[in-house]
């Protein structure tokens, strides 16, 4: 891999992993010993950035950012992809309960809800322009929704995680949100989000190269993975940028900067 972006794993605990330079997205099957080509690898992709799987109707949902669009492919072998929206370029991909996908643009500052099919998709947060305002982001990339359709977003450039309600007109900061830094209230160019039912955040804090816990209406995380430094040993992390957690809650950290994931058993949550 080179330079991956973003990391799934489905229900039969099949790892796949948006291999960015590759222009690729593979699959690694459980307890297999390489990988496998499953969309892309060719002129299909261009610096795709983001991936969601849709088991339902059986297919993948993938961010092709340099093509402006995002595609549709079939999870059978050898499927073709199909541009669903145009003219966007998408870095953080979500789907809620309904099967509507929210798509955030960074380069439009902003997250829309899509339902497959439409030809313009609704504004969910953001699309105030570029700022800092509770009503603003600065190149929101990964994004997360809830059961409640409460869309929470990495918002890159201003080093916190807003949280935007169904039908809000402005997001509330539930993580970092005070410049950039290193301590337990500070977030460094975060990325990866994921949260639990108990509105527990979980994220890929990739400047700090480390993974923090934020509970509910707390001022500030828990480092749950130190990244002990910039490095490539195990106990290191080199600009986490994606995680997820599988059915039995072991987390699975993508490493960017050193092309791999690692699995992190049995955490709590």
């Amino acid at each position: 891999m080179d330079a991956p972006l973003s990391i799934e794993i489905d229900s039969k605990q099949t790892i796949y992993i948006v291999d960015q330079v590759n222009n690729r997205l593979v699959q690694w099957k459980k307890n297999a010993i390489n990988g496998e080509l499953v969309a892309g690898g060719s002129s299909e992709l261009y610096y795709p950035r983001n991936l969601v799987i849709d088991e339902k109707n059986d297919c993948f949902i993938i961010s092709d950012f340099e093509h402006k669009r995002i595609v549709r492919y079939s999870r059978r072998i050898n499927s073709k992809p199909e541009t669903i929206i145009s003219d966007i370029k998408c870095w953080g991909l979500a789907m809620d309960k309904n099967g509507y996908l929210y798509v955030s643009d960074h380069t439009r500052h902003e997250v829309r809800r899509w339902k497959i099919g439409e030809t313009s998709g609704t504004l969910v947060a953001g699309g105030n322009g570029k700022g800092n305002g509770l009503h603003q982001f600065d190149e929101p990339r990964y994004i997360f929704v809830d059961e409640n359709e409460s869309v929470y977003v990495a918002d890159r450039n201003n080093h916190r995680v807003m949280k935007w309600t169904k039908n809000a007109r402005e997001g509330v900061v539930v993580a970092g949100g005070h410049n950039e830094g290193s301590s337990r209230k500070h977030l460094c160019r975060p990325n990866g989000v994921f949260v639990d039912n108990q509105d527990t955040i979980y994220i890929a804090d990739a400047g700090n190269n480390r993974i923090v816990r934020w509970w509910k209406d707390s001022s500030e995380g828990e480092v749950i993975i130190d990244g002990n430094g910039r490095d490539q040993y195990a106990n290191q992390l080199s600009n986490p940028i994606d995680l997820v957690f599988d059915s039995e809650n072991n987390l699975y950290v993508l490493d960017r900067d050193d092309a791999r994931v690692q699995k992190f058993n049995r955490i709590e949550i």
